[in-house]
């Protein structure tokens, strides 16, 4: 067996595929819903099209102004050319008699119209900025606050590098749009609009040439517009995979380099960046085939209205001064279709960006708020935990809890013990309501826990695992972490409480020490000891100890046994545990094969009757020895 093959389950936020030697699939993400299907890809841009309609309707005063600041900067704009044919038709036979009225007027006008588009195009960009800045800090707030309260089913299955790829390289497309893209992109479309207009009213048969090219620019630009849509979505799927790679591969540094999987890692990097490479050079293109060909079909197009406009002019059929209007009018109609090419790439990883997001957006929590909360009890069944008929599994083919009946008096301290798989952790990820039951129910204190508002449940029910999680400040913000008002003295009457209190008074800053990033200045019992003052000053109804010693070295582990009766004390408890020195403190234990409880009583009297906990508890004693 190679050390590649060798590597062991990931942790539960990775990429699996990452780990079995692959590069990851977008597609096992639904969210992200890179799908050909064309009515997939209606539905999502249907969903992005809501969604950006949602987050501009609080700014439509100011769009309102935007817009008239925008079409009176393309009037200005517009009027040059024709300011240029009243100058040459008008202004020029008067100035020969000397009367340069007329010429002077045709200046001023100009110079105005000048001023004008200037502040016109300041004032939009200026509350364009606003609107744009605005309208990013709302998109990242919702995203930022959608992943905290959907459910841990979905941070299971949605890699952390895809969050993280949401929230940074989606963001900072649209971002890139809303810094130039959007005023580039509507005054070219203002512009073509109001150029073919004024051709048209300016000379019919030489506005009708023109016309012959228009066949060839819709054919182009559609082109385009389908080729680059589904290029720039392929290119923002394989951004994402870079990302989810390097961040994967970043958490898992330590398995990386302990099986020596540096070589693979590099090459599946490799792979997906040079799949980003292809598909961005496909997509430039793209543009190299679409500019280009703009300005052939512009440049042909003035050449025959110069020959046909000269022979008109000759004709005395039109004015010298309608045909430079009408070559420079012209100019204007082909110029910001070429650089439409240029800010339609900003559009499209633009608009693939927002359709990831509003995908996300549009995960619906599997655990649902309630529409009518219950509220908790309080008094004698303030913890009273009841399983009635439960069945669960995390896939439709394969259930770990069959028709759980259980019930838990309040204050009642429960072990659960059994092999690995038998359904210890489901159990307790169903009384935090991680998850619903596929059928029965499960209630507090009376209540089925789906009718309890997710504030009041959190409240109540309090979980602890092995994996301890600190966050960047000191160790008195990450004991205060589910209290945020508790004062210094309740900070420290938990720690001491839970036998903290000699550990965190000799680090060098004492409780305002920093733990730096996940903890990393703390030893892994140490953090655990946190966690559990951090949990006892939450002061929950129910506590949950998913193999929470475990971690823990032996004088550690006792010292946190002498600690477990003051936590445990008037609460009740669920405590899940290989390590039998933990179940020793229980009132009860429950022992579950392939989810069903198949013995339930006492240690004392379970260890009398000679069953499944006797022999793992003779077992423990023997490893004792």
């Amino acid at each position: 067996m190679t050390a590649a093959s060798a590597v062991p389950d990931p942790p539960p936020d990775s990429d699996r595929a990452h780990w079995r030697g692959v590069a990851p699939d977008p597609h096992a993400d639904r969210s992200l819903a890179e799908d050909t299907d064309p009515a997939a890809v209606a539905r999502l841009r249907a969903r992005s099209r809501a969604l950006l309609t949602d987050v501009l309707r609080p700014h439509r005063a100011r769009l309102g102004t935007a817009v008239a600041l925008l079409l009176t900067q393309n009037a200005a704009a517009m009027s040059g050319p024709y300011l240029v044919m009243l100058g040459i038709d008008r202004a020029i036979e008067p100035l020969r008699a000397g009367e340069p009225g007329p010429l002077i007027t045709v200046a001023v006008s100009f110079a105005a119209a000048a001023g004008i588009e200037y502040a016109a195009r300041r004032g939009f960009l200026s509350i364009s900025a606003r609107i744009g800045q605005a309208v990013l800090l709302d998109l990242r707030r919702r995203v930022y606050a959608h992943f905290l309260h959907l459910p841990v089913a979905f941070h299971e299955r949605y890699t952390s590098g895809r969050m993280i790829s949401r929230l940074t390289s989606d963001i900072d497309s649209i971002a890139e749009l809303v810094d130039g893209g959007v005023e580039s992109l509507v005054m070219a479309a203002l512009t073509i609009v109001s150029v073919a207009g004024i051709l048209l009213w300016l000379d019919l048969p030489l506005a009708s040439v023109t016309l012959l090219a228009f066949p060839l620019l819709f054919w182009l630009s559609r082109w385009f517009a389908r080729a680059s849509a589904s290029a720039y979505r392929r290119t923002r799927e394989a951004m994402a995979l870079v990302i989810v790679h390097f961040v994967e591969s970043m958490r898992g540094i330590r398995a990386v380099q302990t099986y020596r999987r540096e070589e693979r890692n590099q090459h599946i990097f490799d792979s997906v960046s040079d799949d980003y490479r292809r598909s961005s050079r496909h997509a430039f293109h793209l543009i190299a085939t679409y500019s280009p060909g703009i300005k052939l079909i512009g440049n042909v197009t003035v050449a025959v209205v110069l020959c046909y406009g000269g022979a008109r002019v000759l004709g005395g059929e039109t004015g010298v001064g309608v045909l430079a209007a009408f070559l420079l009018y012209l100019r204007r109609f082909f110029e910001p279709m070429q650089e439409l090419s240029q800010f339609y790439n900003s559009l499209q990883s633009a608009t693939a960006a927002l359709e990831k997001l509003a995908g996300v957006l549009d995960e619906r929590p599997s655990v649902a708020e309630p529409t009518r909360p219950v509220p908790l009890p309080d008094g004698p069944t303030r913890g009273a935990v009841r399983f009635h008929a439960v069945s669960f599994g995390y896939r439709p083919d394969s259930p770990i809890l069959t028709g759980l009946d259980l019930t838990i008096p309040a204050g009642q301290t429960v072990a659960l013990i059994g092999p690995t798989g038998a359904g210890k952790s489901t159990v307790a990820k169903l009384l935090a309501r991680f998850h619903d039951p596929d059928a029965g129910t499960v209630t507090l204190g009376g209540v089925d826990l789906r009718e309890v508002a997710d504030a009041d449940l959190r409240r109540a029910v309090v979980l602890v695992t092995q994996e301890t999680h600190l966050y960047g400040g000191t160790v008195a913000d990450n004991i205060r972490f589910g209290r945020p008002d508790a004062d210094d003295e309740a900070v420290e009457a938990a720690a001491r409480a839970i036998g903290a209190h000699d550990f965190i008074a000799a680090l060098p800053d004492g409780y305002a020490t920093q733990v730096h990033r996940r903890g990393g200045r703390l030893s892994a019992g140490q953090r655990q000891l946190v966690a559990f003052a951090r949990a006892f000053l939450a002061d929950p109804a129910v506590l949950i100890l998913d193999e929470a010693t475990s971690s823990l070295d032996v004088p550690t582990e006792r010292l946190v046994q002498h600690a477990l009766g003051n936590i445990l004390r008037d609460r009740t408890a669920l405590v899940i545990a290989h390590r039998l020195s933990t179940v020793e403190t229980a009132d009860r234990v429950l022992v579950l094969d392939r989810g069903r409880i198949v013995e339930d009583g006492p240690p004392a009297e379970l260890i009398a009757e000679g069953g499944r906990y006797a022999d793992l508890h003779r077992q423990w004693r023997d490893s004792l020895l």
